[in-house]
């Protein structure tokens, strides 16, 4: 996946001019604060060098997870046409460009944003977006949100592993207060970041939300049952990188896989499917090997080989992540 060319165009001028070195020292310090989560008072985003480093390393991946999470979550709800979007803890803007393309329907944005630093590159970025009415706002994730209103589509991404446990689920419930028909939450895919989908599942669904995707259904996740092998719900996306982005990450392919964890909670139902495919299916001589959330609440190990037909034509098509 690639940014779209309007937001890759703004953000090649956005960085033009920057030194690499500069640039990978900061991406450096970005990279080890977000991998231990650190939570020690400071933006992670607190200087316009860090906010650079962001757009070159980091926005590519975050857009690439966003843009899937939506994508998997409107095959199951063809007739959710959003209007207006609030983004909490909007970066760059990366789930307003990704809001934007999913759903043309997207009219107006709210984005708030702590740091000043990614807030006045997003707002330059947003300028090409194809949204006419975008406000930005300076607000505190923990403390500014519960006056902002109520829209169609409210988004949390890359946020809760900056916030403590007790933090997170507050906010959760106050964006889905906001959220008129759909609040989509966004996570790294570690285990840490599963453990905290988890329980901002619990909530949701003590709330009375509906589960549209990934889960296809409300049943305790089986994945946590104490006799299984430790294992964690998470999907991969592929993203193309750009020469910046290679040398700022001294990275030597032209592309990575971001790990990511996604729910998207309704008020109203989505589309049911049967299953949701766990993890990358094995294909070979003649059979395919699939992991599968099945909607009865249960993981199944599922061979299926050339004498099952249609079955293992539809087997060999399906990807990691897919709806069954």
């Amino acid at each position: 996946m690639e940014l779209p060319s309007p937001l890759r165009l703004a953000v090649d001028a956005a960085l033009e001019g920057s030194a690499l070195a500069d640039l990978k020292r900061a991406a450096d310090l970005l990279s080890r604060r977000y991998r231990a989560e650190t939570r020690d008072g400071a933006l992670h985003l607190s200087s316009d060098l860090a906010a650079r480093a962001y757009l070159a390393t980091r926005l590519p991946a975050t857009y690439a997870a966003v843009r899937a999470s939506m994508e998997s979550t409107a095959e199951l709800t063809p007739d959710f046409a959003p209007k207006s979007l609030l983004d909490v803890g909007a970066g760059p803007g990366t789930a307003l460009w990704a809001a934007s393309d999913c759903w043309p329907s997207l009219e107006t944005a709210v984005l708030l944003e702590a740091s000043p630093s990614i807030r006045a590159l997003g707002e330059e970025l947003s300028r090409h977006s194809r949204l006419d009415r975008i406000e930005w706002r300076s607000a505190n994730v923990t403390r500014s949100v519960a006056e902002t209103g109520q829209f169609d589509l409210v988004t949390l991404a890359y946020v809760l592993d900056e916030l403590s446990p007790e933090e997170g689920l507050a906010l959760t419930n106050t964006l889905w207060q906001a959220a008129k028909g759909m609040l989509v939450v966004v996570e790294p895919g570690t285990p840490a970041g599963w453990r905290r989908m988890m329980a901002v599942r619990k909530l949701l669904l003590e709330k009375g939300a509906h589960l549209a995707a990934p889960c296809v259904h409300a049943a305790t996740c089986p994945l946590m049952a104490p006799d299984r092998v430790p294992d964690w719900c998470h999907f991969s996306r592929r993203v193309a990188r750009s020469r910046l982005h290679r040398l700022a990450k001294g990275g030597e392919v032209p592309w990575e896989d971001e790990k990511y964890i996604y729910l998207a909670a309704t008020r109203f139902p989505a589309v049911a499917a049967g299953a949701r495919v766990l993890a990358p299916p094995r294909a070979s001589s003649g059979k395919v090997e699939l992991k599968l959330c099945r909607a009865d609440g249960t993981v199944e190990e599922r061979v299926v080989t050339k004498r099952d037909g249609e079955a293992y034509r539809k087997a060999r098509r399906l990807d990691w992540g897919d709806a069954v």
